[in-house]
This record gives C-alpha cells, structure tokens and sequence, in this order.
C-alpha cells in the first residue's frame, strides 16, 4: 500500500488540475483510477458520479452508483440523490421520485433538500401533476426561501389557476430581489397576462360550475393564448376537444397551442401543420373561431348539412389546413356530388396539397356545374396552365374574362398566350392589363 501512496497523490493532483479546468472527460478517468486505489474515499465517488452524469454517461453512471454502494460499508446519501438524477434522465419519473424521497428522508442541510424538493416538482412537472409540482415547489421554499423559487411556484399556481396566489408570490420574489433573472424574465408576462384576468375568472366560475362544457374551455383558451400563455392555452384547449372530439374549433385551438409551444409533431398527428401560426398577420381569429364553433354546433345537430361542410371546409382553406379542408370538401360531395361549390373546395385543397390532376378533374366539374362564376373558371384555367394545357388555359380565362374581366385573368391567359406563341394576343392583353392597372 506504501508503495501506491505517491501514484495516488499525484492522481489527486492531476484530478485537481481536471477539476479547475472542468475537463469532465479527464475527472471521470482519474476518479476512476483513484477509488480502485482508495475505495473509501467519498469526495472522489461523488466526483466520478457528478462526472458521469454531466456527461449523459447513462449506463457508466449506474454501474458506478453500484460499485460504490457495494464498497461502502454504509452507503452515502449521494448515492439515493444520483439515482434520482439517474431515473429523470431516463424518463423513470416513479423510480426517480422514490429515489429523491429516500435522500430526503436522510435529512440532509436544508439548502440541499431544498433542491431536491425541486428536483421533485421537475418529475411532477413532466407528469401533469400540477397540484403535486405545487406541493413540492412550497417545500422547497420551507426549506430555502428565495426569490428565484418563489417565482417557480407563481408559476406553478399559474397551472392550477390559483391566481391570487401566483401574484402573492410573484410580488414576494419582486420583494425579496428585483435583479433575480427569474424575477426579470417573468415579471412582465404576469403583469400582462394580469390585464386578461377580468375575462378569465368569469369563466373560471362557469368552468367549475359546468365542468362537461366545452365552449368557457375554449373561450378561456383563446384568452389565455391572447395573453401569451400558450401552455394553459393547450391545458383548456385539450379537455375540450376530449369533451368534444368531432369539434374543429377545439381541434384548431388545441394545434395552435401545440405549434407555440415547439410541439408541431402532436399538431400534425391533428393534421394541422405550422403554416396555421406564420406569420405576423396571423389567421386564427376570434371570428374565424365563433365561425368554426357555429359550424360545429350546426354539423353535431345535423351531419349532412352541406352548406356548413363547404363553409367550414372554405375557412380551413383559409386556415392552409388543407388536409383538413378536404376532408370536409369531401363529406360534402358524398352527400351531393353535384355541387359546384363542393367540387371547388375539393379542387382548391387537392391544389394546395400538390394533387394537381384530381384538382383539375374537380375544376373541370365545378364549372361544368356552375359556368357562369368567372371564379371557378380562373382557377380551372391556373390548374390547366400548371399542367402545361395552355391551350385549355386561355379558354378557361376567356370565359372567366368575359363572365367578370380582371387583371389576374388577363394576366394568367398572356402567360399562355407567350407560351403558345401568340404575341400579338399576348400584347393586347398585356395592353389591357396596364389600362386596368395604371
């Protein structure tokens, strides 16, 4: 052992050297080297451990937590505390919560179980259960008052809507320190969401009083989102489209408040893509949503109504929620296949969608069925020029030009008329055009 004594000094040394420059690699390594030389000492495990897992070194991590409870003639606190972080990391929130609650029960220096109170309300957090995250953020401040924590538990209040006492503690933390980043970031957004409660308690109380109605959800989510908290939003948004699955308003807001908060993947599984929220001048209004939830109220009385399927499949076009706008296009030609507008809707989506062939096999029919509407003959005629029919291009905006003439018909048919060779024609309404538009 005598002989080992000088290697271990220098290791303790080098592990030194890694620490001050935080060399997690090289800690790791030379933490490593030292505890099969000193199994015993306890500051190098908890290195190894605090190593391994700021390395995401999952497994290694695990098989060090066992080779350092099993040398350990009483196994340190830490090793309860790293299997805590050891479950979280591998979405084992149950494990997790266990192990934490163990390392509690140690009773450690309040500072410490302060944080794994707060580690607590973390595996809380990622199950939905806010009135636990709550619990376990008011234990952490029993434990450690500060500022930064207050505001966690603002914001956690936030979720159950206790309102009155998200604004006690966010006004304590404001208190206690008006620097803290935590305070700096979320200060402003309670004080503007604080503009919007006049409109959500109202709803709240009828919310409670009629738990199994649809329609103050929405109508809180769409304040909430207004208010810039998309995460509420999506709370209220989502138990109404339980409640209500047949409902477009409910499964437009519930996609919006998805997108916001960066989870367009469980949008699209709604079939509702990104293009809902671009922009600045953005779609979902408040008229378009009392448009879907009329529309939705008439289609659940009477599911063959086929004008309230071309309407609703006309704003979900506005929407680009074209797989969405098809589907209802669709209902509305198996209910009447010789509607014009029906024929148009399925037209325009199956367009968007990059379907042009069935597109145009519905323009086709759409003006067959309705030839005096200049604007189904416009978009036949666009239909026909992406499929390079140019030839059929110019007659469909002849006729959408003589039906109501415009400067977009007229342009469309010069196009063709370039692409044909016909320059004179081509020049006369290019002629046209700048009369129209000087």
């Amino acid at each position: 052992m005598h002989a080992e004594m000088p290697d271990l000094k220098q290791l303790r040394l080098q592990l030194k050297a890694a620490q001050d420059a935080n060399d997690k690699p090289a800690i790791a390594e030379l933490s490593r080297r030292i505890v099969a030389i000193a199994p015993n000492d306890v500051a190098t495990w908890n290195a190894l451990a605090k190593s391994k897992l700021e390395l995401e070194d999952l497994d290694d991590l695990g098989r060090t937590l066992d080779a350092w409870q099993k040398t350990a003639r009483q196994p340190p606190a830490a090793i309860e505390d790293f299997r805590g972080y050891l479950c979280f990391k591998r979405k084992d929130y149950q494990c997790a919560e266990q192990h934490w609650l163990a390392f509690i029960a140690t009773k450690p220096a309040p500072a410490v179980v302060a944080t794994a109170c707060d580690n607590l309300a973390a595996v809380c957090a990622e199950q939905a259960r806010w009135a636990d995250h709550a619990s376990y953020r008011t234990k952490a401040i029993a434990a450690q008052d500060t500022a930064a924590r207050r505001v966690l538990r603002a914001m956690a209040f936030l979720r159950l809507h206790k309102w009155d006492d998200a604004y006690a503690d966010m006004a304590k933390a404001n208190k206690m320190d008006a620097t803290n980043p935590q305070v700096k970031q979320w200060l402003p957004q309670f004080e503007r969401l604080q503009q919007f409660l006049p409109r959500i308690k109202p709803l709240d109380a009828q919310i409670a009083k009629s738990p199994n109605d649809p329609a103050p959800l929405l109508e809180r989510a769409r304040i909430l989102m207004l208010a810039g908290r998309p995460l509420l939003a999506l709370d209220d948004a989502e138990r109404g489209f339980k409640l209500q699955p047949a409902s477009m308003r409910a499964r437009i807001q519930t996609a919006e408040a998805l997108l916001e908060v960066d989870r367009a993947d469980d949008a699209a599984k709604l079939d509702v893509n990104r293009d809902l929220i671009r922009g600045r001048d953005r779609p979902v209004t408040d008229e378009v949503l009392r448009q879907l939830a009329a529309l939705d109220s008439g289609l659940a009385q009477n599911p063959k109504d086929l004008d309230a399927l071309i309407a609703r499949a006309k704003i979900l076009g506005q929407l680009r929620q074209f797989t969405l706008s098809l589907a209802d296009a669709n209902a509305a030609l198996s209910i009447n296949d010789k509607s014009a507008a029906a024929q148009f809707e399925a037209a325009r989506d199956l367009d968007a969608l990059d379907r042009e062939k069935e597109a145009l096999l519905h323009a086709r029919i759409a003006t067959e069925l309705d030839p005096h509407d200049s604007t189904k003959w416009f978009f036949r005629g666009v239909v026909e020029r992406q499929r390079a029919d140019f030839a059929g291009a110019i007659a469909s905006q002849t006729r959408s030009i003589e039906l109501g003439e415009s400067p977009l018909a007229l342009s469309e048919r010069e196009q063709c008329e370039r692409r044909l060779g016909k320059v004179a024609e081509a020049e006369t309404d290019l002629r046209r055009i700048r009369e129209l538009r000087p």
